[in-house]
């Protein structure tokens, strides 16, 4: 009766002893949404940085190639769900032609911000067995492209300047893309982030 007493007790001490661990062990994910978070400190706008890309955490995991890699494919995502709303605004009652050419201008550059940025995904995804000067070269192109896609928003904008232009048309469009804008830096910092992490591993290696 002792032996089965004590083997009980030994029993119930392990029990507590897992679901103590088991409580204090982060889920899989919990390190993947932090490194996110810490990545995100290098980009402008840290808090949508997270917002955008905490929900991949699982794929995305610690590497800053997926990081890069995810971030554009929601950018790429974002200017295109802009492009449409921009478009539906041709259609609205009553639009000026001055509203209506700057919004056909601001079609056309959201229209080559998709482009660069779809360009910009699929030149990433070939530098995963690029070294030396090949994945700078795919790299340089990467970061050309973001960068043209990033002044392709900004510059849907500039059709809209001046006061005679100000209204609701001007107030949705400059929400919307000044967000996608946004988007797109963020991408853009974490581009360069991956870029420059990278080249220093190979370095750190030789010392």
């Amino acid at each position: 009766m002792a032996r089965l007493g004590l083997i009980s007790l030994l029993v119930l001490f392990h029990v507590v002893y897992m679901v103590g661990k088991a409580d204090s062990t982060p889920p899989r994910h919990a390190s993947s949404t932090n490194f996110i978070k810490a990545s995100c400190r290098a980009t402008q706008y840290p808090a949508l940085c997270v917002q955008c890309l905490a929900g991949y955490a699982r794929s995305i995991r610690r590497s800053p190639r997926q990081l890069a890699q995810t971030a554009l494919t929601v950018s790429l995502a974002r200017v295109r769900k802009a492009e449409a709303f921009v478009a539906k605004l041709t259609k609205v009652r009553g639009i000026e032609p001055r509203e209506y050419g700057a919004v056909k201008d601001c079609i056309e550059n959201m229209g080559d911000s998709v482009d660069r940025l779809g360009q910009s995904v699929r030149e990433l995804g070939h530098t995963g067995r690029a070294f030396g000067q090949e994945f700078t070269w795919h790299m340089s192109n990467v970061q050309t492209w973001v960068s043209a896609a990033l002044t392709d928003e900004t510059t849907c904008l500039d059709g809209f300047s001046g006061r005679f232009m100000d209204g609701n048309i001007k107030n949705a469009i400059r929400r919307r893309v000044n967000n996608v804008a946004q988007v797109t830096s963020n991408a853009l910092a974490l581009v360069n982030s991956f870029a420059a992490k990278h080249r220093a591993a190979p370095a750190a290696k030789e010392h």
